[in-house]
């Protein structure tokens, strides 16, 4: 049976020239030391991480000492969060987030409140952006980090992060921002943003699982304690043998995203609207999310009276998602549109088909013939 893969934004398959990178940093043959042991072995392991690490930043523009290896975004939103509350809540016991944020930071936030945190949850307009006058006016003198995502992990949307920062910055407050579904789609630059902590993952760029990174900007001057403990690596700020063969791979992902992205977004973005105008004149069909600011690879539609988990049952050869892959396991109406006014009844009808660096025509076309038929059996 022929299948389609339209879930990019949960993961995307490993590039190949990223799996023959890493390959050699395996085994016997190939550079498979310790990048913290003294000898030649780890030496060369340790150059392999660092070259890796200017590879990263490089794409967000960023210098190779503000990188911090993790073992994915969960860890490094975990790390911005708790670890910046924890060292500063001499200043202020207060965050500023959005409601329709990623639930790793979510949860976090969750987590400090029991800690005795207060945290303002920013409502998005009904197109998924955040009023940048309720953002300001959220700011307070005892507010100690604001964490706000770049690109929207289920609708595309994307915030305009560069006059948040800048609100941010002019109060002395730190900013997190969640990139993992911007970086390498959409250009970053740290350099002319004024964000001082930003979460990356190798999985969403055509690189491994379980392994990440965030940034911390060095003149930022912000404080963090670590949240793991043990060897001190990496400044002490997250200990653990660093896994070479997963860190190399990330650089290499973020290698290629840098050098392809313009054109890849301008081809994903022809993909994503030959989708679109074919399923659009579906009756009681409707767009989710600002279309004008938003990533050229995301399309997310509610189909009024088709249930979304019915659907993805009668298409076992279509792969996309009723919402966030972190919560597959439990589905349910989506946190993020009901954040933007959305009813739990259309958000229960409601799919995100996201492409990628390996989609085309075939498979689109393929795709637009699946979904008109499925929802016209379905109704």
């Amino acid at each position: 049976m022929r299948t389609v893969y339209l879930d990019y934004a949960a993961t995307t398959p490993v590039d190949l020239s990223v799996a023959e990178c890493m390959s050699r940093y395996l085994t016997l043959e190939g550079t498979f030391g310790n990048p913290a042991s003294p000898h030649r072995y780890g030496r060369l392991a340790l150059q392999a991480v660092e070259a890796a690490q200017l590879q990263v930043a490089e794409l967000i523009g960023a210098a190779g000492e503000e990188i911090v290896w993790t073992s994915g975004a969960t860890e490094a939103n975990n790390l911005a969060l708790i670890g910046v509350a924890r060292a500063n809540q001499q200043r202020g016991k207060h965050i500023v987030t959005s409601q329709s944020e990623h639930k790793s930071v979510l949860d976090s936030c969750r987590y400090l409140e029991g800690e005795g945190w207060q945290v303002t949850y920013l409502k998005p307009q009904p197109n998924g952006l955040l009023d940048i006058e309720k953002f300001v006016a959220a700011l307070r003198r005892d507010t100690v980090l604001a964490s706000i995502m770049h690109v929207n992990n289920e609708t595309g949307v994307i915030q305009d992060i560069k006059t948040l920062a800048q609100a941010t910055r002019s109060r002395g407050i730190p900013l997190h921002v969640d990139a993992v579904q911007s970086a390498g789609k959409i250009p970053i630059d740290v350099a002319q943003w004024p964000v001082d902590l930003m979460s990356l993952s190798a999985h969403k760029v055509y690189g491994p699982k379980g392994i990440g990174a965030l940034y911390l900007r060095n003149a930022s001057g912000v404080r963090i304690e670590a949240q793991s403990y043990g060897g001190g690596q990496q400044r002490g700020l997250r200990s653990g043998t660093l896994p070479t063969h997963q860190i190399v791979g990330m650089g290499e992902a973020f290698s290629l995203a840098k050098a392809n992205m313009a054109d890849e977004g301008k081809r994903l973005e022809a993909l994503r609207d030959r989708l679109w105008q074919a399923l659009r004149d579906i009756e009681g069909l409707y767009q989710n999310g600002e279309p004008t600011q938003r990533a050229a690879n995301y399309l997310n539609i509610t189909l009024e009276g088709v249930d979304n988990e019915s659907l993805m049952a009668s298409l076992p050869d279509i792969a996309f998602s009723p919402g966030s892959a972190c919560s597959a396991e439990r589905i349910e109406p989506s946190h993020v549109l009901r954040s933007m006014g959305i009813d739990d009844a259309r958000a229960q009808c409601s799919i995100r088909l996201t492409l990628g660096r390996f989609s085309n025509v075939d498979d689109i076309d393929y795709a637009i013939n699946r979904l008109r038929a499925a929802i016209s059996a379905l109704r």
